[in-house]
């Protein structure tokens, strides 16, 4: 991509646009106002005239949600993964309906991987500016299905979901056809036959910010002076370096999720994926340079601890990360695919770690070098 093209993957928080019409459950009072984003990828709103931030295809999509203390979004059901990364207040994840609900509550930087097939439902039960990530499995995520409630409730407000998923609000005069075909919902025996995920069983699926398991050795150039970031898996196999390490969530995603944190006045040196990268900034103030396909270096991303700003890293793409704030830098990951990324790192980076004793082994695990060496011999 030339530098322009670049330019146009950095997704400044405050640029984003947001409908509060997604869904049909704006017809209800107890889910209205929410406010939806879509920062890659079109999400599962119902509403074509969503704003979305960049549409190029991932492997995974990024949006985002808020809703005023107490308001409910209700019960639905995804066919990939849902994933909710808290980044501001509490907010309580209930999920089953098949017959009890069951729930937990997040926290600022606790991530939840909601299964699939389940129906699952959230309430803001914090401050007004609560403010969820939400990221979802795959290109094509197959849509949702609404639980009977919501469907009814929205009905009784005037708003229709059609069975090709067109929404109809006879309150601002649309039309409802008498041979239009409605989706039905799922019946009760249908939802009581989905599988019952205990709250014991949930937790496993919670990864709180608290219990994070940080790594010093999760990069190549972590041992190289002035660099020395950390990293923490969440989800999925990352690019985490490390022999030992093993992600709270293991199963397929179609992405991976992990923690990335920058001392002040580090960095991470020059890599490239072979997948697709989003970087959510959470904490501090971030310079990330990428290389155009010219050559070009551009330094393309800073925010603060409140913008949240984003960047979608294309695949092949050397990058850097500047930690130039005065506080440690907190980066949220999310990598296309199911299997353990690849890291390759500039001449200088290796050469670099190789001096202060590290390489990589041949399973492309951070190691020391000495050890390597002698078994090459």
């Amino acid at each position: 991509m030339n530098l322009e093209q670049l330019k146009q993957r950095f997704i400044p928080f405050a640029s984003l646009q947001y409908t509060t019409e997604a869904f049909i459950d704006y017809a209800i009072d107890e889910c209205s106002p929410k406010y939806n984003y879509a920062l890659i990828g079109p999400g599962v709103s119902q509403n074509p005239k969503q704003p979305v931030s960049l549409r190029e295809p991932h492997g995974f999509q990024l949006g985002g949600v808020s809703i005023p203390h107490g308001k409910t979004n209700p019960p639905h059901m995804h066919f990939t993964c849902e994933v909710f990364m808290c980044f501001r207040g509490d907010w309580r994840v209930m999920w089953g309906f098949n017959p009890d609900e069951k729930h937990t509550v997040l926290s600022e930087g606790d991530v939840i991987s909601v299964p699939t097939w389940i129906y699952r439902a959230f309430r803001n039960v914090g401050v007004d500016d609560g403010f969820l990530f939400s990221g979802l499995g795959r290109d094509d995520t197959g849509g949702i299905l609404w639980g009977p409630w919501t469907i009814e409730q929205a009905r009784k407000a005037g708003v229709y979901l059609t069975e090709d998923y067109r929404m109809i609000d006879t309150r601002r005069g649309d039309v409802l056809p008498s041979d239009v075909r409605l989706l039905d919902p799922m019946t009760a025996e249908q939802i009581a036959a989905l599988e019952d995920w205990t709250p014991e069983r949930m937790l496993h699926r919670v990864v709180r910010f608290s219990d994070l398991r940080w790594s010093g050795q999760a990069l190549l150039d972590s041992v190289i002076p002035g660099h020395g970031a950390e990293m923490a898996p969440v989800i999925g196999l990352g690019m985490d370096q490390g022999r030992a390490v093993i992600p709270p969530v293991a199963n397929a995603h179609g992405m991976s999720i992990e923690w990335l944190r920058i001392p002040v006045g580090g960095k991470v040196g020059w890599f490239r994926l072979q997948r697709k990268q989003a970087l959510v900034l959470k904490k501090g103030q971030v310079r990330l340079e990428i290389q155009a396909d010219d050559g070009t270096l551009s330094q393309l991303m800073q925010g603060t601890a409140t913008a949240w700003d984003s960047f979608a890293i294309p695949a092949d793409h050397w990058r850097s990360l500047h930690n130039e704030g005065s506080e440690e830098a907190l980066i949220l990951l999310l990598t296309s695919g199911d299997e353990k990324k690849s890291i390759e790192w500039s001449a200088e980076v290796i050469e670099q770690a190789s001096a202060h004793g590290w390489t990589m082994d041949a399973n492309g695990c951070v190691a020391p070098k000495y050890f390597v060496d002698r078994a090459q011999r």
